[in-house]
């Protein structure tokens, strides 16, 4: 049993990559090769270090794909933990449980939900302790220790990352004691503690250099930019920016390139170059915005709300404010909350309202010395000593003065800028002295070099006869075996030439077939096409309309729908399980249940259409499994069906028209006439095919005016991989950009939109391969 694990172990580690790389370097071919090892897989670990590889492949572009992978994994973890398996085993199933806990840990990180990262972070921690790997422990706490550190609970995150620490100075791991000097150093910054700061970032930086361990040497010039950038000297801070950027460039890290150019943002803001400022907090807030961190999107918006107060844009800057501060509480960023209640208090103070100004400035400086943050509380006594002043408190005031002035002169001192200077020039020295000694090395080498050889010269003279001779014999042991070589080679020749002619014939009777079955699913397509209503019956039926229609391959599983009966339109876009041939037969089972539902049962309301259809469908699939040569496909005949949006239009009046919906899966968008928003009707959770706990489909009433535009449409358009990085593998198109793009093109004719669609799917998809049929309809009342 132990050496059948080890050998799943090796095939997990060896035949799973070379299976998924060797093909293609197309995200979809990984993960149909990935899909094809799990298949086939004949152990548990072999899926689940299957599903780690496909986790890997969409984590940025698919967070909800990302998830659900993670969650297989720990489920069949989970399920193998209590069955009574070897002793490699558990260790195997508690290691990736523990790695399923700590990818959790760090979404929840992401995305400033700081009570889920540390319960999975903690929860990673126990497995880690149960398993006794050093490492493994030491970086659980050094996980707990960051997301204390960015709640500002500096005391907490001092005590987990010093535990790290230890752990990594026992185990000699330069990259882990790197980390640890690294976030400590973060602590004392955060306290105003620059000297101490600049230590532990020296120290970090010299590690992670001796490890190669580019995205920690760009996180330490990151922070290093910022104590210049506090001590205002904007030169040295722009060029450690500038230096942590180009290394997140190389690794392609979009939240650290997100970082400087808020960074960047806010020296240009200092030095008075304000378009430069306001360009550098708009790239990170794009940049955080399409990662989803919200810690990232309130700092960029903080950031543009003190330029538009310096414009005096007052009520933009407030604006502004109040959105970052919402954000900040929200991941419980307490160091953001104070500096955007300050912000806020400026703003008040500048509208007369003094009060309320002095209640956001006292509570930013209670916040501020709760986590020692010298910064927060320099600017809140700041403001506190001038509305003081300003609601006649001169003694307050006064107390506000001498704290600000205090905490100026602490983070300002010309030990700290010193000490800095001290220490970088050190560590170039240092550089140096390392530089030079090797250099004396190399030298030295040279020289022992060229005596050795002066040796070695007179003894070769002294071999050079023993070695002719020994030429000369190899010479006729190799031409003997030259001659044997070529007798080989020829009669191999002759077989070569054998299977070549072999080969041929397969290949000329595999084209002809290859033929045969494009002729077979051309003519497939023009049968498919037959079910299709007419172009001139549906711009007859529905003139101010489009309709996208582009299949995957040449056959499709999408199609649409136009009946008229007793006065209505009824319309639908259908997308019936998987795409080409397949989906192809699905598609045509399908479109006859919608058209025997509303020929033969009579039926209008969208909502019993669906249903009729759906007990069609069952009934068709379900005759295959009476056949017993087909009981192989009876679990895959439970999945096939169909999700489509139907609705069913009917004239009430001159200019208001009647619109009744229903939906398996797929819903309807409504775009009022000089909107600027969707209007989104939800479908019913279920395809048209078999389900659990089944239910009747919903109907809903929408009345529309003249100049209203609706759409229906399948999940081809915006599940589509492509954007800027598409020769990279992309990310999905997405719900919320589809929306968007629809609405910035209402002032367009139905005509022209259906023309702009297909430009922007090609421009999205670039080069890589249609993920599935797309099938788009828009009608405009």
């Amino acid at each position: 049993m132990k050496t059948n694990f080890i050998k799943l172990i090796l095939v997990c580690i060896f035949i799973l990559p070379q299976a998924v790389l060797g093909q293609s370097t197309s995200p979809i071919q990984k993960i149909d090769s990935i899909q094809n090892v799990i298949a086939e897989a004949s152990h548990d670990s072999v899926k689940i270090n299957a599903w780690f590889y496909w986790a890997g492949l969409v984590k940025k572009s698919d967070q909800t794909r990302f998830g659900h992978l993670l969650q297989k994994i720990e489920d069949l973890s989970d399920q193998n933990l209590i069955k009574e398996t070897t002793f490699k085993e558990q260790v195997f199933y508690k290691t990736a449980k523990s790695k399923v806990l700590n990818l959790r840990g760090d979404q929840g990180r992401r995305r400033g939900d700081y009570e889920d990262a540390l319960k999975f972070y903690t929860k990673s921690l126990e497995i880690n302790k149960d398993l006794g790997i050093p490492k493994q422990i030491a970086s659980s706490y050094n996980n707990i220790g960051i997301v204390h550190g960015i709640q500002a609970n500096y005391d907490e995150c001092k005590k987990y990352i010093l535990k790290s620490l230890e752990i990594y100075e026992q185990e000699n791991d330069v990259q882990g004691m790197a980390n640890a000097f690294n976030n400590l150093g973060n602590i004392h910054y955060y306290q105003g503690d620059y000297k101490s700061a600049i230590e532990y970032w020296i120290s970090s930086l010299k590690a992670k250099e001796e490890a190669g361990e580019k995205i920690g040497m760009a996180n330490t010039l990151n922070n290093i930019g910022n104590i210049y950038l506090d001590l205002k000297d904007y030169e040295n801070s722009i060029s450690y920016y500038q230096r942590s950027m180009k290394i997140y460039k190389e690794l392609e890290d979009d939240n650290g390139i997100g970082v400087c150019h808020f960074n960047l943002g806010n020296i240009y803001q200092e030095m008075g170059e304000t378009e430069k400022a306001i360009q550098s907090f708009n790239s990170s807030l794009e940049i955080h915005t399409n990662n989803e961190n919200k810690r990232g999107i309130a700092d960029a918006i903080n950031g543009l709300g003190t330029i538009y107060n310096d414009q005096g844009k007052i009520d933009k800057a407030k604006e502004c404010f109040e959105k970052a501060l919402a954000l900040q509480e929200e991941i419980g960023g307490q160091k953001g909350v104070a500096s955007a209640m300050n912000n806020l208090a400026i703003i008040y103070m500048q509208k007369g309202d003094y009060l309320t100004a002095a209640q956001l400035s006292e509570k930013s400086l209670g916040i501020g010395q709760k986590i020692k943050s010298l910064q927060r509380i320099l600017d809140a006594s700041e403001t506190l000593w001038k509305v003081y002043r300003k609601l006649g408190k001169p003694m307050q005031a006064l107390e506000m003065h001498e704290l600000y002035t205090a905490s100026k002169d602490s983070l300002m001192s010309e030990e700290n800028r010193m000490e800095i200077v001290r220490q970088e020039i050190e560590y170039e020295y240092q550089k140096q002295s390392t530089a030079d000694s090797i250099r004396s090395a190399e030298e030295a080498r040279v020289k022992d070099a060229e005596l050795h050889a002066e040796q070695a010269e007179n003894r070769q003279k002294d071999l050079e006869m023993y070695f002719l001779f020994g030429v000369l014999a190899l010479a006729l042991i190799f031409g003997g075996f030259i001659y044997n070589r070529f007798r080989i080679t020829n009669q191999q020749k002759d077989i070569i030439e054998e299977q070549k002619s072999q080969v041929d014939v397969a290949f000329q009777e595999l084209e002809e077939k290859n033929k045969e079955i494009l002729d077979s699913i051309n003519y497939a397509k023009r049968i498919q096409y037959a079910i299709l209503p007419p172009k001139g019956r549906v711009q007859k039926l529905i003139p101010n309309s489009f309709i996208f229609y582009k299949p995957k391959d040449i056959v499709a599983g999408d199609f649409y729908w136009l009946e008229q009966r007793e006065g209505k339109i009824l319309v639908a876009a259908c997308d019936c399980t998987g795409h080409g041939v397949p989906g192809a037969m699905v598609s045509v089972v399908c479109n006859n249940g919608l058209n025997r539902a509303v020929r033969e049962h009579g039926l209008t309301n969208p909502g019993k259409i669906l249903d009729k259809t759906r007990e069609i469908v069952i009934e068709e699939f379900e005759k295959s499994e009476e056949d017993s040569s087909l009981v192989q496909l009876q679990e895959d005949s439970i999945k096939d069906g169909m999700d489509v949006a139907l609705i069913a239009l009917e004239q009430k009046a001159e200019s208001e028209i009647t619109l009744c919906y229903s939906g398996a899966n797929n819903p309807l968008w409504v775009i009022r006439k000089g909107a600027d928003e969707v209007e989104e009707y939800k479908a019913t959770k279920q395809p048209i095919g078999k389900f659990d706990n089944s239910v009747s489909y919903d109907s809903h009433e929408v009345d529309l005016k003249e100049g209203d535009t609706i759409y229906l449409f399948t999940d081809g358009f915006s599940d589509q991989f492509g954007g800027p990085k598409s020769s990279q593998g992309g990310k999905k198109y997405k719900t919320p950009y589809f929306k968007k793009f629809l609405l910035s093109i209402q002032n367009t004719t139905m005509l022209e939109q259906g023309k702009l669609l297909e430009k922007e799917f090609e421009s999205w998809k670039g080069d890589l391969e249609q993920l599935d049929d797309v099938c788009v309809i828009g009608i405009r009342i």
